[in-house]
């Protein structure tokens, strides 16, 4: 009986066990896919931190990169198997989100205590937006849904192509950068074409451990990191607790909760997409509840007991599932166990971190080319009418364009320049949102039946 239900063709099912041995590979896959995105931040942060006066050290700095990794297994555990009504019951991982960095990084230098006092209030502002989400989630029409999924692919493309072109041995551009990753890419899709059945779709961790190979004789793989971080926190280390009181600033706090509504509608996206590109039907508003109730609620938990800024759903790994469809909850639970055994195991989250840019460069622009296909691909089931078409090109031309101009915001009040300069996603879903509220869709209603008489 146990076999019959183990099957690896379930790895396509939501639901459904799949054989252990063959399920770790593609829970590994997550991992690898978003590991080196989801400590980035914290490690930036880090970079300029004080609290009470006093800046953070490296062991302050890994001790936050342990509790991000376990945040972000804790958090997908949720997602993947929901408590109550939060989590999405999808198969969406999470992790420290790029939304938040300029805000984060402003609010760390200043005192540690203010990014974690804002992140505890902004994450229960989401959390009760998820858990009430029946009463506003009509209000985010299809196109408004499609252009943030675009959005997130286009805000993403910049961040593969700098991983594709950057290590920590070379100069960004360099020769060999560019050589690894570029054979990064290509094994990705030598694999793809020339194998079968199942273990086609692991293709993604294959072009990463043929990359990494491949990178070691580049010299770029730099193992006495990973001896330093294991000799300050040994073999096995649980992250520190409440180690920064929390300060709370109205400003802060508006500045982060403002910005936690753009990572729900980034959340609305990702989950959409997955829906979408993995499931091949429309999301319900049961998941989008519990998805951004989840994100919200574990942000809180990560601030105030761990200290880290907040989390969200990986648009990586939305690109991941629209390439390989596979959508297995069984298996992709195997990522999160993977993510928790490295925050509390550091040698496994140092082995990770070992990872060169371009190598995850190598598969990001794959896997970030597939969120725009998928936002493409919901746009074109709206009706291309004349309403339609102007909240996309609008919240296109402005929302992506204004990250284009660095001298836009420069008369602008530094919350609008802190929320839509660097971030893309925030300025389309404001536009199109506002354009889709205020648009009639009476004349939307007359074009359809014109063309309807011109059909006939």
């Amino acid at each position: 009986m146990k076999n019959e239900q183990a099957n690896i063709d379930n790895i396509y099912k939501l639901d459904g066990r799949v054989p252990i041995l063959k399920a770790i590979p593609f829970g590994l896959q997550h991992v690898l896919a978003m590991f080196v995105a989801n400590i980035t931040p914290i490690m930036l942060i880090a970079a300029v931190s004080k609290y009470n006066g006093i800046a953070f050290t490296n062991i302050d700095a890994a001790r936050l990169i342990q509790a991000a990794m376990l945040i972000a297994g804790i958090g997908t555990l949720i997602q993947l198997f929901p408590i109550w009504r939060i989590g999405a019951k999808l198969p969406v991982v999470i992790g420290l989100s790029f939304t938040f960095l300029p805000i984060m990084l402003t609010l760390a230098s200043k005192d540690y205590g203010y990014l974690v006092g804002a992140v505890i209030i902004g994450g229960l502002i989401e959390g009760f937006l998820g858990l009430t989400a029946k009463y506003w989630r009509k209000f985010i029409s299809p196109v408004v849904s499609g252009c943030v999924v675009t959005a997130i692919g286009f805000s993403l493309l910049s961040t593969g192509i700098n991983y594709f072109a950057s290590s920590n041995a070379y100069p960004t551009g360099s020769i060999q950068n560019l050589s690894v990753g570029f054979i990064t890419f290509l094994a990705c899709l030598l694999f793809y074409c020339f194998t079968k059945g199942f273990i086609k779709q692991l293709y993604i961790l294959f072009g990463l451990v043929f990359g990494y190979i491949v990178s070691i004789f580049f010299h770029m793989v730099d193992f006495n990191s990973m001896v330093e971080t294991i000799k300050t926190l040994g073999i096995i280390s649980f992250p520190k607790i409440f180690a920064y009181t929390p300060k709370f600033d109205i400003g802060a706090i508006i500045s982060v909760s403002l910005i936690f509504l753009v990572s729900t509608a980034e959340t609305i996206g990702d989950t959409t997409a997955i829906c979408k590109s993995g499931l091949n039907r429309d999301i319900e508003e049961k998941e989008i509840s519990g998805a951004i109730s989840c994100d919200g609620f574990i942000s809180t938990l990560a601030g105030g007991i761990f200290g880290c800024p907040p989390v969200t759903s990986f648009s990586q790994n939305v690109g991941l599932v629209a390439m390989t469809k596979v959508v297995n909850r069984f298996t992709i639970m195997f990522g999160a166990i993977i993510l928790i055994l490295a925050g509390l195991f550091p040698p496994i989250g140092a082995f990770f971190s070992t990872l060169p840019d371009c190598v995850l460069g190598g598969c990001s622009i794959i896997m970030f080319g597939a969120i725009i296909a998928s936002g493409i691909s919901m746009l074109s089931q709206c009706k291309m009418n004349t309403r339609n078409t102007l909240i996309i090109a609008t919240s296109f031309c402005i929302g992506i364009g204004v990250t284009q101009v660095n001298a836009f915001f420069d008369y602008l009040p530094s919350i609008v320049k802190d929320i839509f300069a660097s971030n893309p996603v925030a300025g389309v879903f404001v536009i199109s949102m506002i354009l889709s509220l205020v648009l009639p869709k009476d004349k939307d209603e007359k074009e359809i039946k014109e063309n309807q008489k011109q059909n006939e």
